[in-house]
């Protein structure tokens, strides 16, 4: 191949990339767009206030997105207090604890965990977890916080089985998988020179841990958990299932409520309008709350990124 020919293929390879990795910044913005463009009604009727404005009613053309936010938060929320510590167990199990014939299967099984479709997770949690979780623990944990001030207003209500807890708890299981596997790829980049040398001091493995495995990779953990959390934020069919899908502000993590996909699942094929509209700004609101969490995120992690790599 002549020198013009291999500098040709050269200048047309750089600039075929250049125009894949612009078709993602073109792709964001045009859904964007559209989703702005088809919400212009429900923006110029309700203005801001459809923020913070609590009714949903198609009959008076009345819709406020205060119940669907709060009940994506609570739910992403509660998924990640769950998940992220159990996620962090079952990798330090698998990095520091497991003896090596158990690491495979457990690892193979907890990846299977995320190729499950999440309309299974969501009849298994209607179908089995909530009957049960309605008769025999619901009822229990109501009345174990009832004397407690304050806690006795988060855990109240009467046992319904569904709601946001419920749907948070789905939530967490699902998104253990994605967290799991991120901790567990990062705890093993982790030199075994650093580990050795603080066990060798005497430090027992949840100081190893706390104090030279996590400072290390705590890059990768936080990109993990933030990977779940855009995961819980998302999800449809598994939160459909167990919310409750009510337009009420739940008074009680048990109570039953709704989110912005759960709600944009169960109205968007009948809708028309005004209320089409609205769900429209319902799938841009949780565009730009994915966005704002994940430009968090990463300005975090820039800040973090200059301790990379160094424990404490």
């Amino acid at each position: 191949m002549k020198r013009s020919e291999s500098v040709f293929m050269d200048v047309l390879f750089k600039n075929v990339t250049r125009i894949f990795a612009f078709l993602v910044f073109i792709l964001l913005t045009a859904i964007m767009v559209s989703l702005a463009y088809g919400s212009r009604e429900t923006i110029s009727t309700f203005g801001l206030s459809f923020l913070w404005t609590n009714d949903w009613d198609p009959v008076n053309n009345s819709y406020g997105a205060l119940v669907p936010i709060i009940g994506t938060v609570a739910t992403s929320f509660i998924a990640l207090i769950i998940a992220v510590p159990v996620s962090f167990g079952i990798a330090m199990f698998l990095t520091e604890l497991s003896p090596p014939w158990l690491r495979r299967p457990v690892g193979t099984a907890i990846e299977m965990l995320a190729a499950i479709p999440s309309i299974i997770y969501g009849m298994w949690g209607l179908f089995v977890f909530v009957p049960l979780f309605q008769q025999y623990i619901q009822p229990y944990v109501i009345s174990f916080f009832e004397p407690i001030p304050v806690l006795n207003q988060i855990f109240a209500g009467p046992p319904f089985g569904i709601g946001v807890f419920t749907a948070g708890l789905i939530l967490s299981i699902m998104v253990i998988p994605f967290i799991t596997a991120v901790m567990r790829d990062v705890f093993e980049l982790v030199p075994p020179m650093l580990k050795e040398s603080a066990y060798g001091l005497g430090g027992t493995t949840w100081e190893v841990m706390w104090r030279v495995v996590l400072p290390y990779t705590k890059h990768g953990v936080i990109g993990g958990i933030m990977l779940g959390l855009g995961r819980a934020l998302g999800e449809t069919m598994a939160v459909t299932f167990v919310i409750g899908n009510a337009f009420n502000l739940p008074n009680s993590i048990f109570a039953p409520s709704n989110s912005i996909a759960s709600a944009l699942a169960n109205e968007f094929n009948e809708a028309g309008g005004m209320q089409k509209s609205a769900l429209l700004e319902l799938g841009l609101i949780l565009f730009l709350i994915t966005t704002v969490v994940l430009a968090f995120s990463k300005v975090l992690l820039l800040r973090l990124s200059k301790n990379e790599g160094t424990s404490h």
